[in-house]
């Protein structure tokens, strides 16, 4: 609320932004992940195709992974740090009680398709 008693949205669209930025890091940390996780398996195929005999992937895949995994948990983290101070804030500066429904939504289904890109480079 604002020292004059009205409501302030402003306190709420501030911890979406941060939500949103938080998801945007995780995106950007998980497609980081995903790139250097093919790219290892492109170096492979190149010394396959000079006719090398190339034992393991290496370690790209491991690293590509552990930033996939890394990016998944900093959408979580940003999710229930949102999810725990939505919580806190008083009914009268959200715009709607279900107002953290959507963006919650959004995060878990980043996350879970971060998951399902960890299986997939395994």
């Amino acid at each position: 609320m604002t020292d004059s008693g009205r409501p302030d949205p402003r306190v709420y669209f501030a911890a979406e932004r941060t939500l949103l930025a938080w998801l945007r890091t995780g995106i950007a940390i998980m497609a980081f992940g995903f790139v250097v996780a093919r790219f290892g398996l492109f170096l492979r195929m190149l010394r396959l195709q000079g006719g090398e005999v190339v034992a393991s992937q290496g370690l790209s895949a491991f690293l590509g992974v552990g930033l996939v995994i890394l990016g998944v948990m900093a959408i979580g983290l940003g999710a229930a740090g949102y999810r725990s101070y939505f919580r806190r804030l008083p009914p009268t500066d959200l715009p709607s009680p279900r107002a953290a429904l959507p963006p919650l939504f959004l995060a878990g289904a980043l996350a879970v398709i971060g998951l399902l890109l960890v299986w997939n480079l395994l």
